[in-house]
């Protein structure tokens, strides 16, 4: 073989040794680019694991510390509603105590009103009656300032007995039962005008009503409701020539609302809290006559049927009353 073909093949096989080497070299760097890269992912691994050991541990903690908030909260709700139970109890026996002694009360004052009343009907009537036999009897030859004196003192005496007549009348509205049906307003404001018919026409009042739905009340209670507003706006607008009386309802949240509108004196808005109150008035006998105890039983009566009562108006200007009947459930 010639030289020149073995420096040939010599010259081939040294190529492909360093080429060899070359690629070698290269896998070896790649391993070690591997083993780089497995050792850096390995060290994220445990950072990673440590990380969430970490976050597992402040997981265990906050779960700690909510359980220990939880059975603090369970621990003092358990202590507030003993406490709750203990004051219901206490309010609850109090209650019952001061309800037991209002009624006491109540009956004593309701009893004692009416003893005190019926026993002053007696003298008063024999007032009255010497009086009549003055006047009839003595009456000519009596002077004239006499037979004055004698006439306020009959119609002072007068004045008495309705008084007693109207407390007698408060007296057993708060000693009756309720006796709850379903009353027609409509034939009850009927009926309740008829009562009043002979002024009514006499003085030409125009009356506006409009119909009205039924409730559960006491009849006989609610007419003397009726009764008493009427009476007051028949009354409060005797100097009207044009007088007028609305009667009317409205259905508001679980309650039929009544209203007696009249265009009559009126009175100062800001007494009208002292409106509903006994022997409370805002007119002088010698405006307007009366007791002071007719709209204390409308209050007295529409309380008891769990109602509200209340007024609105201004110095002659009118008025208007309402009260409210709880709809039936």
């Amino acid at each position: 073989m010639s030289n020149n073909h073995k420096n040939g093949d010599m010259s081939v096989n040294e190529s492909r040794t360093e080429q060899a080497e070359a690629r070698t070299e290269q896998a070896e760097l790649r391993s070690e680019q591997a083993r780089t890269r497995t050792e850096q992912a390995e060290t994220r691994t445990e950072q990673a694991e440590t990380r969430t050991e970490q976050a597992k541990t402040r997981t265990e903690q906050a779960e700690a510390r909510t359980e220990a908030v939880e059975i603090r909260s369970e621990q003092a709700i358990r202590a507030s509603e003993l406490k709750y139970r203990q004051l219901s109890t206490e309010l609850e026996k109090c209650v019952t105590e001061r309800t037991a002694q209002l009624q006491t009360a109540n009956k004593e004052l309701e009893s004692f009103s009416y003893s005190v009343s019926h026993d002053l009907r007696s003298p008063l009537r024999h007032i009255m009656g010497f009086v009549d036999m003055l006047q009839k009897d003595a009456g000519p030859s009596l002077s004239e300032n006499s037979r004055r004196h004698l006439t306020t003192i009959s119609r002072s005496a007068k004045r008495m007995a309705n008084l007693i007549d109207d407390l007698l009348s408060f007296s057993r509205v708060g000693q009756s039962e309720l006796q709850k049906t379903e009353v027609n307003l409509d034939w009850l404001v009927q009926e309740t005008l008829g009562d009043f018919q002979g002024e009514i026409k006499t003085r030409n009042i125009v009356l506006e009503i409009h119909p009205m739905p039924p409730v559960q009340a006491d009849r006989a209670l609610l007419r003397m409701v009726l009764v008493n507003l009427v009476s007051n706006a028949v009354k409060f607008t005797g100097a009207r020539p044009d007088a007028k009386i609305e009667i009317s309802s409205t259905l508001g949240d679980g309650e039929t609302v009544i209203s007696i509108r009249d265009n009559g004196a009126g009175f100062d808005p800001k007494y009208a809290n002292k409106l509903f109150g006994v022997f409370q008035r805002l007119h002088s006998d010698d405006e307007f006559e009366g007791t002071g105890i007719g709209l204390a039983n409308v209050q007295r009566i529409i309380h008891r049927h769990g109602g509200r009562v209340w007024a609105e108006g201004a110095v002659n200007a009118g008025s208007t009353f309402y009260f409210s009947i709880p709809n039936k459930a």
